[in-house]
């Protein structure tokens, strides 16, 4: 690797501290702007996430803790298991086990035109080398199971709506709540086929039920507050009574966040 590529590929991440054991890793050189977290227990570390896999994550991550490391991702979209290869022990719902084994049903030519859109790559960076991640998960998990990491407990919860297998995962104690592409602020995705209107606001129900003290999106600002939630599910809620709240139906604009049906 060139001096020039080396120093380009430095400053891919941006880390930044929630508290003593849990930090931010984030690609804002991409215009998705993905965010990971990492979150340090007393016997290993979960990272929530891997990012596009441009650049090596684990070496980020490896600065943070000293731990073993499971990764587990919100959901099984390229700029969120792009560094699962980085990772031996990784998690995935049930639900996407089928994308992980050849049937994600976008091709690499279009997930490479996306990688490299609106994206200050690295100097020499060669997308044509970009692969959608495949393998099998070292556990299969699914709604309701807890995730312990030493003193800290993470409980998953299938969320779908924005994919099948969809997961947010709430660290009770903490208030935090992870939300994946469920929640952000920006332009919400739920138009493609693979994704369920109608399962997305019977998630938004669900966490809006939640004592959540913290909001973690996975892409965009981080200047998010819990309230968001309960706007986004009455919002939800409207468009079902009207008729509205299903593929087709078009874009729908809330000021710091839209729906793309």
């Amino acid at each position: 690797m060139s001096d020039k590529m080396s120093d380009k590929m430095s400053d891919w991440f941006t880390i930044e501290q929630i508290d003593s054991e849990t930090y931010i890793i984030s690609e804002y050189r991409h215009w998705e702007e993905t965010h990971c977290y990492l979150l340090n227990g007393s016997e290993r570390s979960l990272l929530i996430d891997t990012g596009l896999g441009i650049c090596n994550i684990y070496e980020e991550v490896a600065k943070l803790t000293d731990k073993p490391i499971t990764a587990i991702a919100t959901h099984i979209h390229w700029d969120h298991i792009g560094g699962h290869k980085y990772f031996q022990d990784f998690y995935a719902h049930r639900d996407e086990i089928n994308w992980l084994n050849g049937e994600f049903p976008l091709s690499m030519e279009i997930i490479r035109g996306m990688v490299v859109d609106r994206c200050d790559l690295p100097t020499g960076y060669d997308v044509n080398t970009y692969d959608f991640f495949q393998g099998m998960p070292s556990k299969i998990i699914k709604d309701g199971d807890s995730i312990d990491i030493g003193g800290r407990i993470v409980k998953v919860l299938h969320t779908p709506g924005h994919s099948p297998g969809h997961m947010c995962f709430f660290e009770e104690e903490r208030g935090y709540l992870f939300t994946g592409d469920l929640v952000y602020k920006d332009t919400l995705l739920a138009y493609y086929p693979s994704t369920d209107p109608m399962a997305y606001l019977v998630s938004l129900e669900r966490i809006a039920e939640l004592p959540v003290k913290c909001v973690f999106p996975a892409h965009h600002t981080l200047d998010i507050q819990p309230e968001i939630i309960c706007r986004m599910r009455d919002e939800f809620r409207k468009l079902k009574d009207a008729g509205k709240l299903h593929h087709g139906s078009g874009t729908f604009d809330y000021g710091d966040w839209s729906v793309w049906l």
